[in-house]
């Protein structure tokens, strides 16, 4: 594969992202990839978890991104951690924060950071062993259930709303039944 950038030399670097499901690759040369400042100029081996972490918060000079639209990473002048006077530039740059409070201080700026991270989730889904969820499963169809129905009566689609409603009492039957059962 050769170079998108020169079209002479053979591609060697290779870049993925993902953000909110679109997916953008590009392949460089070493030459033209540290040129469009997509590779650090000397890689000293002094790399760390922080310096990813850092790297994540700082996306304004991403080369993947497209130019143009503001962050909402950029420094908050005066945002700082009570508990520790940790600031959010620091957080920015260390990509840590100092204490539990941090999470509370910085609240709305996390967001957008774990929507990057996760291509645009920041609600964590994963799969539950049945033996050992219990009854998790059924309660987060029921909340999936419930979240329908009430986009379904928002746009007036009262017969499948009826449906939903319903899924969601046999749903709630059946985990009375289960928690009785347990008890």
């Amino acid at each position: 594969m050769e170079c998108q950038e020169c079209h002479q030399r053979p591609a060697s670097v290779h870049f993925t992202q993902v953000i909110n499901g679109n997916k953008t690759e590009v392949h460089l040369c070493e030459q033209c990839a540290q040129e469009k400042g997509y590779m650090m100029d000397q890689f000293d081996g002094n790399f760390s978890i922080g310096n990813l972490l850092s790297g994540l918060f700082n996306f304004d000079s991403s080369p993947l991104t497209s130019g143009g639209h503001s962050s909402p990473f950029t420094t908050v002048e005066g945002l700082k951690c009570e508990k520790c006077g940790l600031t959010y530039g620091e957080f920015t740059k260390t990509g840590k924060f100092g204490c539990a409070h941090c999470y509370q201080t910085f609240d709305d700026r996390i967001d957008p950071i774990l929507r990057r991270v996760h291509s645009g989730n920041t609600r964590h889904s994963g799969k539950i062993p049945k033996r050992i969820g219990g009854n998790l499963h059924l309660q987060r169809e029921l909340e999936r259930y419930k979240e329908e129905l009430q986009e379904l009566i928002q746009k007036e689609e009262f017969e499948k709303a009826a449906m939903i409603r319903d899924k969601i009492r046999s749903l709630e039957k059946e985990l009375k039944r289960s928690k009785d059962g347990e008890q």
